[in-house]
């Protein structure tokens, strides 16, 4: 018996094949290829940098500090938010 989940492996070569031609014949393709990947590069390299400074670095000194400051903040509640009462 043959299990229908499982991809026939001509098939999976056979679509290997399709996208590896396809890339291949490009031409407009691969400037748009190059485009996009400038912009990822341009997104998380060169905003980082700018817009996302390492807090944690620049507030605290060692490890236990940054860790505890985490902790804290991971666990304190909001503001105006009301505990349940044990029992209730």
């Amino acid at each position: 018996m043959i299990d229908q989940n499982i991809p026939h492996p001509w098939l999976v070569t056979r679509i290997y094949r399709f996208y590896r031609d396809g890339f291949r014949q490009m031409t407009v393709g691969r400037t748009l290829w190059k485009l996009i990947f400038l912009k990822l590069f341009i997104m998380f390299a060169v905003l980082k940098l700018f817009f996302f400074p390492n807090f944690l670095a620049t507030k605290f000194t060692t490890d236990v500090q940054r860790a505890d400051y985490v902790i804290e903040q991971l666990t304190q509640s909001a503001p105006g938010l009301v505990q349940p009462v044990k029992g209730e």
